[in-house]
Formats: C-alpha cells, sequence, structure tokens
C-alpha cells in the first residue's frame, strides 16, 4: 500500500523538508518495525531551476537563471539541470525499494514506464532514449531525477503537462543541447491540465509498481508536518 498526499503548489524548499522528513520516518521504521511510510508525494512547484549533484553550473550562471524570477536550487539528486513550475506534475515516492524491487534501475525503468503508459493512454507514444527520462519523439516529455538512500528513494519525476514551455529556453534541459521539449497539451493538442493527469498517473503507478494507493491520514500529515516544525524550533 502506498499512501497519496497532494500538496498543491509550493516551493521546492517546503517539498524537501517533507521528503527528508519521510524519508527520516522510513529509516526509522526500518529499525524499529513503527510501520510502512511508503508515500507519494503529488505536486506542483512554483518557479524554479534545479540541479543535481553533478552539476556544475558557475556562479555568472546561477546569477543569470536567478535574475529571471524563478529560484535556483542545488539538489542531491541525479542529473543534471532542468526547471519545475506550475501546470507540471511532479511525483516524489519516497518509497522502500524492499518492498518493490532492490535494485535502482528497476526503480528509475519503472517511473519511466509509468509516464510511457499515461502517454499511451493519452494516444501518444512515450519513448525511451540514452537519456533517462521520457521523450515524445525528439523531445523530452518527463524528467527523472532520484536519489536513494539505503534504498529509501527521494525526489522522482517531472511530467509536463501544461506548463509554460518557454521557462526550458534559458537552459539545456538535464544538460542535453540538442533536443527539445514538449508537453502533453502541446503534443495531444488538448488541455492536459493537473487535475485531469493526476488520476491518470496514480493508476499507471499503481500498475507499474503492482501496489494499491489510499490517501494519506490527516493524522500522518500532522505528523510529518509537526516533525518539520520540531526540527526548525531545534535548529533556530
Amino acid at each position: 500500500m502506498v499512501k497519496i498526499w497532494k500538496l498543491g503548489l509550493m516551493s521546492y524548499d517546503t517539498a524537501l523538508k517533507i521528503q527528508r522528513a519521510i524519508v527520516r520516518k522510513q529509516l526509522e521504521s526500518m529499525t524499529d518495525g513503527t510501520g510502512n511510510w511508503d508515500t507519494l508525494l503529488l505536486l506542483e512547484h512554483r518557479p524554479v531551476f534545479t540541479v543535481g549533484i553533478r552539476d556544475r553550473t558557475c556562479k555568472e550562471e546561477v546569477q543569470r537563471l536567478s535574475s529571471l524570477g524563478a529560484a535556483f536550487r542545488k539538489t542531491d539528486r541525479g542529473g543534471l539541470i532542468t526547471f519545475h513550475g506550475p501546470g507540471q506534475l511532479i511525483a516524489y515516492p519516497i518509497i522502500n525499494l524492499r518492498h518493490f524491487k532492490p535494485s535502482v534501475k528497476w526503480y528509475v525503468n519503472s517511473l519511466e514506464e509509468t509516464v510511457i503508459n499515461l502517454c499511451s493512454e493519452l494516444g501518444l507514444k512515450g519513448n525511451r532514449s540514452p537519456h533517462t527520462g521520457v521523450w515524445i519523439d525528439d523531445n523530452k516529455v518527463a524528467a527523472i531525477g532520484v536519489r536513494a538512500t539505503r534504498y529509501v528513494t527521494s525526489h522522482g519525476v517531472a511530467v509536463n503537462c501544461d506548463n509554460d514551455l518557454s521557462w526550458f529556453d534559458h537552459i539545456d534541459p538535464c544538460g542535453i543541447d540538442d533536443n527539445g521539449v514538449t508537453s502533453l497539451s502541446k503534443a495531444t493538442g488538448l488541455p492536459c491540465t493537473i487535475g485531469k493527469i493526476t488520476p491518470m498517473f496514480i493508476k499507471s503507478f499503481n500498475k507499474v509498481f503492482d501496489c494499491k494507493s489510499e490517501y494519506l491520514e490527516v493524522d500522518a500529515q500532522t505528523e510529518i508536518l509537526d516533525s518539520i516544525y520540531n526540527k526548525l524550533l531545534v535548529t533556530q
């Protein structure tokens, strides 16, 4: 069973704190048996450029990107630079791969398969390439960047639904300079809103990961948010 938590539109920093709090719960549960914290976070980000652990973006480039009106954040995920913004479905599975298959390669492949199945439901042919992610023809529709700590995952996949693609003009998405980006709305010629795509993504995720899902209980949400608040108090 994977618990779903719809977070709506939020900053990258807040979502990262929630991810890390659930990761801590997962790691603790591996030693004290406090239960299953497998969780799928679904949200949109306020405009932000993010880079992975291998990125070497220079100071001048950071300043240029920051001047465009979006935040800039260095992260501990894999992958290079990408953009997140409203109209893009962000899915952060915080799961223990030992409950599925203890293989990061399998996990990334499964995230790709989830998006490929979603594309198929919309009459689109999603493809893999030598680069991580999902493509429609030569245009990227979903970016993937993950981290695994003792097989507990964080970060995840960003699916372009009906977002403003002009933000990508300022970067080489994921370090790939010879391909473009697209969205589900652009590829289908129909509105593919977050509200429309989210249940389709959940259905595909459940199928690929061979799991069931239900919404995260309010008490569990409160426990996570309280742990973040208490941690902030300790560090102040």
